[in-house]
């Protein structure tokens, strides 16, 4: 898991901190049209009973790379791999890249750091 941590601090230019089990980088403040809103980090990680957790996407959609990430599951915004050897991890840096650049394109999104 060190591997990925690296590379999303590399991507993001920020140092780790904590959201709850979710190991994040970055601060994002959301306000969807239904008025629901709230903070959550740009990149995450977590370890969980049945499998890693990445918080590394949006839209689907938007993410032609994921075509060759390897085997994983898809969650709305995450991504669900068994372990780390299962997935590309040059690809998974162009994915946590792309997020970066949409992030800068989503309206009810602002960064915070």
């Amino acid at each position: 898991m060190s591997e990925i941590l690296k590379v999303m601090k590399e991507v993001s230019g920020l140092e780790s901190k904590l959201w709850g089990s979710i190991i994040g980088f970055g601060n994002l403040h959301y306000k969807y049209p239904t008025g629901t809103e709230g903070n959550m980090p740009l990149l995450g990680i977590a370890n969980r009973k049945s499998s890693i957790t990445l918080y590394v996407t949006y839209v689907a959609a938007d993410y032609p790379e994921l075509a060759s990430l390897g085997k994983f599951e898809m969650g709305k915004s995450c991504i669900y791999v068994k372990k780390l050897s299962d997935i590309n991890l040059a690809v998974l840096k162009k994915i946590m890249l792309r997020t970066k650049e949409l992030t800068k394109t989503i309206d009810y999104l602002k960064i915070i750091e």
